[in-house]
């Protein structure tokens, strides 16, 4: 009756210490006798390896705890058959904010940044029982969608590609000027040219502020007389200066400056 109480006070550990963390399990009424046992769990250190030795000690009078046991000791050597990458802790001070969990439990953090879970979840019986389906169980992880975002503009891990942005904006005139544009889009984008048009047809200066504001390097303008001559005016933002090019003009010079 008193896991929730005693999971959630020792999930506390690491922000507030051993022993406030003692003093928080009696004042949820655990026993003195409970909270001294507790410790040895608590207090864990070591390898895997030890750790489900000590595990073993402290429960050898107790079967469900041995069976738990046996069940870690399953989990960690089909990990390491896996030949997983990744460094595996076993943690008993653990605890998910969800309590329908009735197995292990997981929580992924990132190395070499201070920023907590990126990824968690657990095993669980009968959970979709709720949902008319009983006797399915199940294994269950979500993502902390900020938080990789986070860890990767920290550790600067963002593919170099990925942080590049837009290269050129097409001014959208209209339905006519936006028609005979698609298909030049496309032929960009072939390119490796990261190419996008103006959503609608604004004014101008609306337009060219748009682009200014997400440091688009070129705006091409694609008018009446360019379509007529086959060809795409190129403003480039910062020089302010502006010259016509075919579309195959256009593609080399944007390859190269990029």
């Amino acid at each position: 009756d008193k896991i929730t109480d005693i999971t959630v006070a020792i999930d506390k550990l690491d922000k507030i210490g051993i022993e406030k963390v003692n003093e928080e399990l009696l004042a949820k009424g655990i026993s003195q006798e409970a909270v001294d046992t507790l410790q040895p769990i608590i207090g864990l250190h070591g390898t895997n390896d030890e750790k489900i030795a000590t595990l073993k000690n402290v429960l050898a009078s107790s079967a469900t705890g041995l069976k738990g046991v046996e069940e870690l000791e399953t989990i960690l050597a089909d990990m390491q058959r896996l030949s997983l990458r990744n460094e595996l802790e076993l943690d008993l001070t653990l605890a998910r904010g969800l309590n329908y969990y009735t197995g292990a439990i997981i929580e992924v953090k990132a190395l070499d940044v201070q920023i907590g879970s990126i990824t968690g979840g657990g095993r669980y019986d009968n959970l979709t029982g709720i949902f008319g389906l009983p006797g399915v169980s199940g294994v269950g992880i979500s993502f902390g969608a900020d938080r990789i975002f986070d860890v990767l503009n920290q550790l600067d891990l963002f593919p170099e590609d990925y942080t590049r942005g837009t290269d050129i904006l097409f001014v959208n005139f209209g339905e006519r000027e936006q028609a005979y544009i698609l298909p030049i889009l496309s032929e960009l984008r072939k390119n490796g040219i990261r190419t996008e048009i103006y959503p609608d047809a604004a004014k101008m200066k609306k337009q060219m502020t748009y682009a200014d504001n997400n440091r688009i390097p070129y705006v091409a303008i694609v008018g009446e007389d360019e379509m007529a001559a086959d060809k795409i005016a190129l403003k480039d933002m910062k020089s302010g200066e502006q010259a016509l090019f075919t579309i195959r003009q256009l593609i080399d010079k944007l390859i190269t400056k990029n």
